[in-house]
């Protein structure tokens, strides 16, 4: 079977999107499969081996430009080729937010539109690419939001098309109108062009399938997977440091790191918690950093600062290092969060997580029973958490084995392949589409 997985780069950062993508094809091709990850806006980057195509398609600057510019929606494909330069695109997006929803209005509806939107020429060339170079079984887009292309990919190459459902929401709820409402409703639309959706739990496969109007039968779960090289095999080594509360996320609001400091600065109060410090990892973007600032400065002034460490953003093997030096992790989101990626590999390092009870969290910790679920956007309820494993190390360790073993046992890549290929030959077999001659 020939797959083709187009996965939308995220400027520049490590990204959950893409390290699933890159997982999940790199264990598809593991396990027999002709699989192609292929880049979209900008280089997708990982913290494992990349198996990422060189060329991308709907290169960043030019899909740009194009949006902008109307002279750059005719120009020769030559041309177009000075700008899809991956180190070019790479080197522009770690200096700018590229990312950032708020200023994508314009551009997310355009490329929802697909074959009437401004970057229809992009399109093009990848229909030829696929159609003449390639001739895939399957294509799958990573996100809902490149969905604009699923139309033409289907008519093009009479083969199924499956769409990746993975936190589109709070993207589109955060485009200004008239963008949002239009951009929503341009996706419903063309729901119908679309085999079928996976999402990584069933929470967001039924929050999408409402928010959408998808047909239930068409949506599917496939539950994340790690590549588990690497990350421990048994249970966790107790030292007798500091004991440390961890968060590693991207540095934003959403991730709700501020949440976290708020529940520090109560446990900071308690002297039988005085040892405790934070610890925090993750990608900190250029429009984040004033946020992050005024995280530190509220640690300073508490007078916190001797327990606090902000370590960067990690590679793989400094992220195990990390997650392995933690006593509990902890990821307050503001949003409901879709994935929960990082929360599925502290846990694949017997880490015992502490969770808001909303989104995909309280379906990821009844599958565990790897941590616990404290009230949303509450200080105090998530300071009690926090301290009931701080202070009960036994079940802190119960925890954290059970989640491991659960994530050994139902988180591992090849199991996702596994169901993921699954759901492709049913697609194909369920089809009377025959792929061009």
């Amino acid at each position: 079977m020939r797959i083709v997985y187009l996965g939308a780069g995220a400027g520049g950062m490590y990204c959950g999107n893409c390290l699933h993508d890159n997982t999940l094809v790199a264990a598809m091709v593991a396990a027999g499969e002709d699989a192609l990850l292929v880049p979209t806006y900008t280089p997708i980057r990982t913290d494992e081996v990349s198996v990422s195509q060189r060329r991308i398609f709907f290169g960043g600057i030019n899909v740009f430009l194009q949006q902008k510019i109307p002279l750059f929606r005719f120009t020769p494909e030559f041309f177009d080729r000075l700008w899809d330069s991956p180190k070019l695109i790479d080197w522009l997006a770690r200096r700018a937010s590229t990312t950032d929803a708020h200023s994508l209005g314009e551009l997310t509806l355009s490329m929802l539109r697909g074959e009437h939107g401004h970057q229809r020429k992009e399109l093009s060339k990848l229909i030829r690419w696929l159609a003449d170079d390639v001739r895939p079984d399957l294509v799958h887009l990573s996100n809902a939001l490149l969905m604009g292309m699923a139309h033409q990919i289907r008519d093009a190459l009479n083969i199924p098309v499956v769409v990746g459902l993975s936190g589109e929401d709070i993207f589109l709820e955060k485009l200004p109108e008239p963008y949002q409402t239009q951009s929503r409703d341009e996706m419903r639309r063309r729901a119908g062009d679309v085999a079928a959706y996976v999402a990584m739990n069933q929470y967001y496969a039924d929050y999408m399938r409402d928010y959408l109007r998808l047909d239930p039968a068409v949506v599917h779960v496939v539950p994340a997977g790690l590549d588990l090289t690497g990350h421990a095999t048994g249970p966790r080594t107790v030292h007798d440091q500091r004991r440390a509360i961890g968060f590693l996320a991207r540095i934003c609001h959403d991730k709700g790191l501020h949440q976290l400091i708020d529940a520090f600065t109560i446990l900071a109060r308690d002297p039988t918690l005085s040892d405790v410090q934070l610890r925090v990892a993750g990608y900190l973007g250029p429009s984040d950093q004033t946020y992050f600032d005024e995280q530190q400065q509220r640690i300073d002034k508490l007078g916190l600062s001797d327990r606090f460490e902000y370590v960067g953003e990690l590679d793989r093997k400094e992220k195990i290092d990390f997650l392995q030096s933690l006593d509990i992790m902890c990821l307050p989101t503001v949003y409901r969060e879709s994935k929960g990626l990082s929360v599925v590999e502290a846990l694949a390092n017997a880490v015992p997580v502490v969770l808001p009870r909303h989104g995909a969290f309280p379906e990821l910790i009844e599958d565990t029973r790897g941590g616990l679920l404290c009230d949303p956007n509450d200080a105090s309820s998530l300071a009690r958490s926090l301290k009931e494993l701080l202070t009960d190390r036994p079940r802190a360790e119960q925890l954290g084995q059970a989640g491991q073993a659960a994530v050994q046992a139902r988180h591992g890549s090849a199991i996702m392949a596994e169901r993921t290929i699954a759901l492709y030959r049913e697609l194909l077999a369920g089809t009377q589409n025959t792929k061009p001659s």
